[in-house]
């Protein structure tokens, strides 16, 4: 097999290419980009996107992540459209097709067909001079200068910036419709993406008993606590309250025995680690995971309202797939 002359060399000469392409898209975003995203949000229906060839593959990333993203929307191939799949397409639906040319047989067939029906059509292509750009009610404007292949003939540069373009118009759907990350996360309950959205600490530190002994505890209590609970520490509450005065950890332990001659009635005042830090079991567990990693600890003690609750350890936030 022949290599390239310089492989890295084409490698950036692509990239390159692609990022102008894409850096240039945003002097098309003009005011019927603006109105395409206005009659999109006014929509009873949902955004139909199609495409054929690299175009329908394209389609298909644009509908997930529209969908994902708050605005309904399904994914119809150009060639399948026109023998049968036309029917998924409602009254009050909103047509995006897909084609850098504009001039495809498929194209040329479908549009008439989606015009009878009364959809609103949106055209994102390369050429605006192309039959489905003058026959679309809005042009998203997707022109590149020249694809990446040596060739200029696979779609890659024009892939790349439909791709982009269809991101643009997702992120202003969302932003229009006020999408917030609570949104987001009731999409994606799934997979760790989902639980750094919604999983709460409260949802965690309840899998655990917990360990607290009073600040006048000798050893023996506290190793006991320590050790029956599992947690490698325990939390200290002033005596005959429930409020928290420090903490005692495994490392606690070993300090004191190096700190003191004799350790006969060491008691938790004298070992622990006093105002430690602590997370509110309403916050949310990647604040917890993100205060471990800060502090260089393994585990929080969590609060109810300023009150001792339990403990969230890192194994937890390991085990809900956060690190």
């Amino acid at each position: 097999m022949n290599l390239p002359h310089n492989i890295t060399l084409t490698a950036k000469k692509v990239l390159q290419l692609e990022a102008e392409a894409i850096a240039r898209l945003a002097e098309f975003i003009d005011e019927g980009f603006q109105k395409c995203v206005e009659a999109i949000l006014s929509i009873k229906g949902r955004v139909v996107v199609t495409g054929i060839g690299k175009s329908a593959n394209i389609a298909q990333k644009i509908v997930a992540t529209l969908n994902s993203t708050g605005t309904p929307a399904l994914f119809m191939h150009a060639a399948d459209a026109i023998h049968g799949d036309l029917g998924m397409i409602q009254q009050d639906d909103f047509v995006i097709c897909i084609s850098k040319s504009g001039n495809t047989p498929e194209i040329k067939v479908l549009v008439p067909l989606l015009k009878r029906k009364g959809s609103k059509l949106a055209a994102m292509v390369s050429s605006t001079d192309s039959y489905l750009a003058k026959n679309a009610d809005y042009i998203l404007n997707a022109n590149i200068e020249r694809e990446a292949c040596p060739f200029n003939l696979a779609p890659t540069t024009s892939t790349t910036a439909a791709l982009a373009l269809g991101d643009a118009l997702a992120m202003c759907l969302l932003e229009a419709r006020g999408f917030s990350s609570a949104d987001f996360a009731h999409l994606h309950p799934g997979g760790s993406l989902g639980k750094r959205l919604y999983l709460k600490v409260g949802d965690l530190y309840t899998q655990h008993e917990a360990p607290y002994v009073s600040e006048h505890a000798r050893l023996k209590e506290i190793i006991i606590e320590i050790s029956s609970k599992r947690l490698g520490a325990t939390a200290v509450l002033e005596a005959g309250t429930e409020k928290l005065v420090g903490i005692i950890t495994d490392g606690d332990l070993r300090r004191m025995l190096n700190k003191y001659d004799s350790i006969e009635g060491i008691t938790a005042t004298d070992i622990m680690t006093p105002a430690p830090l602590t997370i509110e079991a309403a916050e949310y567990a990647v604040e917890a995971l993100a205060l471990m990693q800060n502090k260089s600890i393994t585990q929080l003690i969590v609060t109810n309202s300023g009150k001792f609750g339990g403990f969230v350890h890192l194994h937890d936030l390991l085990k809900e797939g956060l690190i």
